[in-house]
């Protein structure tokens, strides 16, 4: 989820945070650089694996659970992810795990329906007050502002 989150922030938290480019391979789920260079990832800290086949993301290490790889050429950049994001991460997860998916009510296509004599309407997001151009609200749009903060443009 985080990847999510970053990617849509287009914000890694990595400036003034150490950046790793070379060759790197997975064993036994924890991913190492072929130049015996300590990137000094410490316990529970975020960092980026970019050019994995099977890694690619945001991780935590001491938590995460790597794909064994063979040696691929990437990046490993360490983050310094705000205590308060992965605070409104864990809120996010919760919506998503009750309102988006599929089967949800937040992700019908439908703004009315009618069965016998029972109707209804609902209002779904998008800014438009003309319900046909709606679109559902996916999390983006429910925690858009809280999520300001840390967007980049």
């Amino acid at each position: 989820m985080l990847t999510d989150i970053c990617a849509y922030l287009r914000n890694w938290f990595d400036s003034n945070q150490p950046k790793f480019v070379g060759q790197f391979a997975v064993e036994d789920g924890a991913i190492f650089s072929y130049d015996d260079e300590d990137m000094g990832i410490q316990l529970g800290q975020y960092y980026r694996v970019i050019g994995s086949v099977f890694n690619d993301g945001v991780w935590q290490y001491g938590t995460d659970n790597l794909k064994d790889e063979a040696a691929f050429d990437g990046a490993v950049w360490l983050m310094a992810v705000p205590s308060g994001l992965i605070d409104l991460m864990g809120e996010i997860k919760n919506w998503q795990e009750k309102y988006g998916g599929v089967d949800s009510s937040a992700m019908s296509p439908f703004t009315s329906e009618s069965f016998a004599e029972y109707s209804y309407t609902k209002a779904k997001g998008g800014t438009s007050s003309d319900s046909s151009s709606a679109t559902p609200a996916g999390w983006q749009d429910v925690f858009s502002a809280r999520l300001a903060r840390w967007k980049k443009i």
